[in-house]
């Protein structure tokens, strides 16, 4: 990625995986490294493509398989999905879940209090 001036402009923390997981939850299907790297497009070296999907699959964000001599990954969860993992590992990371559930509920807006109501009685809670 390049700023006006053709120097190389560098991207925030975050932003080259969060690149790298909408390309694997855009496809049906599990993508090689080379695949990804040309679906990102930008000039993107392929060791940092390598190197990004590596990361995605040591925190449990990314699958792969392998294929002959080298891997094809997808996306381990959708995006709610991804975002209710986080969510867990931080309660996991807590001493005192409950104190910690109960002042995220008592954080939550009335319509996303009425929709966690409603989930707790789909799913027998």
């Amino acid at each position: 990625m390049r700023n006006g001036r053709g120097e190389s402009a560098r991207r925030a923390p975050g932003e080259l995986e969060a690149e790298v997981l909408a390309v694997l939850w855009e496809s049906d299907e599990p993508l090689s490294a080379t695949a990804v790297q040309e679906r990102i497009g930008g000039g993107l070296a392929y060791t940092t493509v390598v190197t990004i999907l590596s990361r995605l699959f040591e925190k449990g964000v990314a699958t792969r398989e392998k294929q002959g001599r080298s891997f094809t990954y997808r996306a381990a969860d959708d995006e709610p999905g991804l975002a209710a993992r986080r969510m867990s590992k931080v309660l996991d990371a807590e001493a005192d879940r409950s104190s910690v559930l109960a002042k995220f509920v008592s954080n939550l807006s009335e319509s996303d209090e009425a929709v966690l109501r409603d989930l707790l009685r789909q799913n027998g809670g």
